[in-house]
């Protein structure tokens, strides 16, 4: 009487592999994540790192098998070579994978450096090149300098996230320079020239007319380089006026002589809205 077709799908799907040794699947090594703090200006500047990492790289004395050279290997008692055992589930029976040789069918003796893993942990220094322009956050890759891969799968990637110190003075917006500049109450009101420090150096400024406190300039192209683009951003100045101390009697007649020819009250706009 001829088999019913699907017992015979059953069997196949259970039994039909029994005598083929699995071999374990290569993986590919895992990424690694390093934590890099530069200064303010090797931010703007670019700067050249090194950094001293541990990795696992592929053993050099078994050259990433995990198995020793001398000794051999023999057919696995527990499963005979197919790399499955079978399992009784009441009446049901089940292949799995040989826990004993872990489906490769065969035992083989371990490396006695990488016992059996194939890689081994290694100390490394890595040059990294941090462009001009890197911001805080900023995420580099450092391709195949993360784990070594088993059985020949390539390894992973070393990725390492930029943290930018501040400055006392400078500050960033982006491709942007933000900085606060003092201005005298008489150069607010008369209009001068000021210098003001620049990423690049010092530069000069002009401040109008009846400058107001608070109110910003900007510079253009004075800010940070942006590394992808080659287009530099823009450097914005914020004007704090700052008022004179009186120390002598001349002083303050000038200061009651201005309040006379200027008496307008500067808070009138608020006390409108209120």
């Amino acid at each position: 009487m001829p088999e019913p077709a699907n017992r015979r799908i059953f069997r196949s799907q259970w039994f039909g592999r029994q005598h083929e040794p699995q071999e374990t699947a290569p993986e590919k090594g895992t990424d690694l994540e390093y934590g890099l703090s530069i200064d303010f200006w090797q931010a703007i500047r670019g700067t050249q790192v090194r950094l001293k990492i541990n990795r696992q790289e592929v053993c050099t004395t078994c050259n990433g098998t995990g198995g020793a050279r001398s000794g051999g290997n023999t057919v696995c008692p527990e499963c005979n070579g197919s790399g499955n055992v079978t399992q009784m589930a009441g009446a049901m029976r089940f292949s799995l994978t040989c826990p004993r040789c872990e489906g490769s069918g065969r035992l083989t003796n371990k490396c006695p450096t990488c016992h059996g893993d194939g890689r081994i942990s290694h100390a490394e220094t890595v040059e990294v090149r941090i462009p001009p322009g890197a911001q805080q956050g900023s995420r580099l890759r450092v391709a195949g300098k993360g784990n070594a891969g088993t059985h020949g799968a390539p390894g992973g990637d070393l990725y390492i996230t930029v943290r930018v110190e501040d400055h006392p003075f400078f500050r960033r917006d982006g491709d942007d320079i933000l900085i606060t500049v003092p201005v005298r109450i008489d150069e607010a009101g008369l209009g001068t020239k000021i210098e003001v420090p620049t990423i690049d150096g010092r530069a000069q400024l002009k401040i109008p007319q009846g400058t107001k406190n608070g109110q910003k300039f900007r510079m253009r192209e004075r800010g940070v380089q942006n590394s992808r683009t080659g287009a530099r951003g823009d450097q914005i100045v914020e004007i704090v006026l700052q008022a004179p101390e009186v120390h002598d009697e001349r002083t303050k007649e000038l200061l009651r002589e201005y309040a006379t020819l200027n008496p307008g009250d500067p808070r009138a706009e608020i006390w409108s809205k209120v």
